[in-house]
């Protein structure tokens, strides 16, 4: 019986990763359950092609100590040859009843964000993405210097589907 448990989860596993046919690039980084303002998470990655489309995500898993329905965020594409897109960006992160958006079972919940859709890597090489957290309360121009609550910043390069 001891047994047949580890192969169970070994399969379904296996059976998770191989449903995920529009992955190409899934990235993670983990941080101390706080987002410092002036910490910029930077994900390196090659570009897969430069005839194709992709769509890009920011991952983000946070648990209860997050305490905002949102999230502001500027993040940077750097391309191989100097070209940069800078964006600022919000994200609703939980429902008006305070219930989260994200998924997961327990504490910690994971949002799959959209960042850009239908994105071309218009040149060869690699690339650099970076996020940071542009986070304020109302009524002040201070920044929140640690964001409570971010557990993991990850990037993720999608097929498209068309």
């Amino acid at each position: 019986m001891g047994k047949g448990i580890p192969f169970f989860i070994f399969c379904s596993l296996l059976f998770l990763v191989s449903c995920d046919k529009t992955r190409v690039h899934d990235d993670y980084q983990s941080l101390p359950n706080e987002w410092h303002k002036d910490s910029v998470v930077t994900f390196k990655v090659e570009a897969p092609d430069t005839l194709n489309e992709y769509n890009l995500f920011i991952n983000l898993r946070n648990n209860s100590d997050y305490k905002y329905s949102n999230l502001f965020v500027i993040t940077e594409i750097n391309f191989p040859y100097g070209k940069v897109i800078s964006d600022t960006l919000q994200y609703d992160m939980a429902k008006p009843s305070g219930e989260w958006l994200g998924t997961g079972f327990g504490e910690v919940k994971e949002s799959k964000l959209w960042y850009k859709e239908n994105f071309r890597f218009e040149e060869d090489g690699e690339y650099s993405v970076t996020i940071q957290q542009a986070m304020r309360k109302r009524d002040s121009t201070k920044g929140i210097e640690r964001l409570a609550g971010v557990t993991e910043v990850g990037f993720r390069i999608e097929k498209t589907t068309n």
